[in-house]
């Protein structure tokens, strides 16, 4: 019974026609995609085959871009935390970060390199100094190359080699050369650093990410490393305060790592690496803001002004600034200018916290750089017009005159103090002052302590007095 059924179904099947292979649909594709085959399994040609599909998409979309005549794309979405897209990326900058980090020179390194320069260089008999020539560079380099890897190799270019001053007989001083390398290493550290806190990697730092890495450094700076635990905190945002001060002067929330590293602001801090603080003087310490000691004279400040204890500033509160030698006038403008209002509306509602304090002091200290002379200027301009009037320049030294009179000093005429303001900057519109003329003339800062302090007018008016008892000790030396 089964062997008749099978027969008829094989019957049946013979009398069918199957199609050739070649004439299948899907077989023609694959054949036009790879070929003739011949290559079959060939990854190579795979992979040129992919890159030559890719590269007529790219030319297909480019033509298509160039025919429409739209804008390009200057904004792309961020990936989302989690997403794949968010961990590809996190996981590509680990390890770009991470070869770039291996090619960083350590400190073994450098303390090699040091001694590959002293060895092989000759000595100036008339200066003593240490210096080698070309030849003698190139054979540094060679030396430092087998004895370190090839990671040094860079440092001893033509075009570095030709960085320096050069004697009469072309050499350079080793010491120059080796504090350039060590600034280099530095410098890419600290980028370095700064990247990995960079959390969405658009190349800027926010605030906390900044006190995240002044915090990490805290352990290696030999100033601050018997810092007490609990101004930890405390310590990182008066730091980080000052970088965001000058590396970020349109108050966005982020300062630019580039800015950053090229500030004075990231030198003033690593000047702390120094072993002992004996090596450093009081003033030393007092006029370096990142130091423990400055910290500690801010913080103290804030809290002797805070009068109510409720971690912010009046109008009231900050006259008291400076021993009350600051103008009613500019401390109003401050709180117009410089200071948010607060949630619930109202100039009584609107007191100045620690981050717009920091802001203040380092105006005050810092008026003859030009982010300290634009905050101050912001708060002279009564009107809001970019520039100021002799009128503008009489309302602001009224209150000054005012306190000058109160402290038992002699008469003075307003008008001439005046023109000599007027004098002292040369502005290039006779008729008005501009932040850009306070900038040119390099006497912006003495002009703006004049308008706002009646000890900056006195230190102005004693000058010459002033001058001469700071070269009286310097001759008894």
């Amino acid at each position: 019974m089964y062997s008749g059924s099978s027969d008829g179904e094989s019957h049946e099947a013979s009398q069918r026609k199957i199609p050739p292979a070649s004439s299948m649909l899907w077989v023609r594709n694959l054949r036009r995609f790879i070929g003739s085959g011949a290559g079959l399994g060939s990854e190579a040609l795979m992979e040129l085959e992919t890159k030559r599909i890719l590269l007529d998409i790219f030319k297909e979309k480019q033509q298509k871009s160039a025919e429409a005549g739209s804008i390009p794309s200057f904004y792309k979405k961020k990936p989302e935390e989690g997403s794949i897209s968010h961990r590809v990326h996190r996981l590509a900058k680990y390890r770009f970060l991470k070869k770039q980090s291996d090619l960083l020179l350590n400190a073994d390194d450098l303390d090699a390199m040091w001694i590959c320069l002293r060895e092989n260089c000759v000595i100036d008999d008339a200066t003593g100094a240490e210096k080698m020539n070309y030849e003698d560079f190139c054979h540094i380099a060679s030396v430092c190359t087998e004895q370190i890897g090839p990671k040094c190799r860079r440092f001893f270019s033509p075009s570095n080699f030709m960085k320096f001053e050069k004697d009469e007989s072309g050499r350079i001083a080793i010491l120059p050369f080796y504090l350039y390398v060590m600034r280099t290493v530095s410098l890419t550290q600290a980028r370095i650093d700064m990247s990995e806190l960079d959390e969405d990697s658009d190349g800027f730092l926010h605030s906390h990410e900044m006190e995240a890495y002044i915090r990490g450094l805290i352990p290696n700076l030999a100033q601050l490393r018997d810092m007490p635990a609990a101004f930890i905190q405390m310590y990182c945002r008066i730091a980080a305060r000052k970088f965001f001060f000058f590396c970020d002067p349109n108050r966005r929330g982020k300062a630019c790592i580039k800015k950053i590293l090229l500030s004075n602001c990231l030198q003033e801090l690593m000047e702390l690496h120094q072993e002992s603080e004996d090596e450093v003087t009081d003033t030393e310490q007092a006029e370096n803001w990142f130091s423990l000691t400055s910290a500690q004279r801010i913080c103290d400040m804030f809290l002797a002004l805070d009068k109510d204890m409720n971690g912010s500033l009046s109008k009231q509160e900050l006259r008291e600034y400076a021993d009350g030698t600051l103008t009613e006038i500019f401390i109003e403008r401050v709180f117009d200018e410089h200071v948010r209002r607060g949630k619930s509306g109202g100039g009584n509602s609107r007191e100045m916290d620690f981050e717009s304090f920091l802001d203040f002091v380092l105006a005050l200290e810092n008026k003859d750089t030009p982010e300290g002379l634009t905050y101050v200027f912001r708060c002279l301009d009564l009107n809001g017009r970019g520039y100021l009037t002799t009128a503008d320049i009489h309302s602001l030294f009224r209150d000054v005159h005012q306190k000058w009179i109160e402290g038992g000093n002699y008469e003075l005429c307003i008008d001439d103090v005046r023109d000599e303001i007027w004098d002292m900057v040369k502005p290039s519109d006779p008729l008005k002052i501009t932040l850009t003329d306070l900038l040119a003339c390099k006497q912006g800062g003495t002009v703006a302590s004049m308008l706002i302090d009646v000890r900056g007018f006195w230190a102005h008016d004693n000058r010459e007095n002033l001058l001469q008892e700071e070269e009286e000790p310097e001759e008894e030396q």
